[in-house]
């Protein structure tokens, strides 16, 4: 069968809106006799109540120990799902942090908790982040810190003995695993370890003046590998403020600064020999907005302003991240943010 219509003088859009006019043929009952459904496997009960959730397990450490079962591709599908969930959501991001040592978990901390509203995401190059605050001077256990950076152990809560004008934490450890836990326990704060900073976005903003406005990222095996493959191009992360923590050592050492130096925007001082009395105060005094949208802090301060290294004594990274928190949060709110951009200033 088959259906004829005059479409003269029907447009384009109105024949895209016709609708062809149904036929329904009554078929004439089946005379074969209907099978009988196939038998189900005996599993198949049990597979059902596995995908629901509703499956035996047993924690009995006396030789009955039994898992719920998993499919591999379950696992698979947990991580990558939220895992670029992530990556889709933390693209644009409220405060974006490079380098999560003793000072960049100090920021990250401070300004998670300051602002749970804001979106905090943590680049951090290494897989096991903590940067050199798993032990003390010389690889030895025990972490020393200067008062009155002592306080902010008491906000994080690790316990300490006071020796007087300083306090030492029984293993640098104890101190870094505390901070990393309960910076990466708040709902706010996001970290992509093993993840590199391979360059910085810079642009002209509002004013027309040159503006830190993200990063460039690549994982950081890659970013390690470039001249051993082909282009492996990166992804970027746009925030209206970055904070580097990159320190002084390592093959990303002082990253931010080293790429503004090499760019022309700014000059290099080189990190004077180590005086602990100075270094300090100056490292947590000093820390500021370097460039525009680019606040810099920790170790990685000294090689841009030639501070003299700190050594074994810890307090200036605490107080530097959270110098550098309060930092950011003043710029946000100063700040019209589009985007993740600066779009112009608040009026006073």
């Amino acid at each position: 069968m088959y259906f004829s219509f005059n479409l003269s003088g029907i447009s384009h859009s109105q024949f895209l809106t016709l609708k062809l006019p149904t036929h329904q043929t009554e078929m004439a009952p089946s005379t074969q006799t209907q099978s009988a459904p196939a038998a189900q496997p005996a599993n198949v009960s049990e597979l059902k109540q596995q995908a629901k959730g509703h499956v035996e397990s047993n924690e009995d450490y006396n030789g009955n120990y039994k898992f719920a079962p998993i499919k591999e591709y379950e696992t698979s599908r947990a991580m990558t799902t939220r895992y670029f969930n992530d990556m889709y959501d933390r693209a644009i991001s409220d405060v974006l942090i490079v380098g999560a040592g003793s000072a960049g978990l100090s920021c990250a901390f401070t300004i998670a908790t300051e602002r749970p509203d804001l979106k905090v995401t943590i680049v951090e190059s290494a897989v096991a982040p903590g940067g050199g605050a798993w032990l003390g001077g010389q690889l030895l256990s025990a972490m020393v810190v200067r008062k009155p950076a002592h306080n902010f152990l008491d906000k994080v809560g690790v316990p300490y003995e006071d020796e007087g004008r300083y306090v030492v934490v029984k293993h640098a450890a104890l101190l870094t695993s505390t901070l990393l836990a309960k910076t990466l326990a708040l709902p706010n704060v996001k970290l992509f370890n093993a993840t590199a900073c391979e360059d910085l976005m810079v642009k002209k903003d509002f004013e027309g003046k040159q503006r830190v406005t993200g990063i460039v990222s690549n994982w950081t095996l890659v970013s390690l590998n470039h001249d051993t493959q082909s282009c492996m191009d990166p992804n970027t992360i746009t925030s209206p403020i970055t904070i580097s923590f990159c320190g002084h050592d390592g093959p990303f050492g002082a990253f931010s600064v080293k790429r503004l130096a090499s760019a022309g925007f700014v000059e290099l001082g080189d990190m004077r020999a180590l005086d602990m009395n100075k270094s300090e105060d100056q490292i947590v005094n000093q820390t500021r907005e370097v460039f525009p949208g680019l606040i810099v802090g920790g170790m990685e301060l000294s090689e841009l302003d030639g501070a003299p290294r700190c050594g074994a004594s810890f307090g200036g990274m605490f107080g530097s991240g959270v110098r550098a928190a309060y930092t950011a949060i003043d710029s946000l709110k100063a700040s019209e943010i589009v985007e993740g951009e600066v779009t112009g200033k608040v009026a006073a």
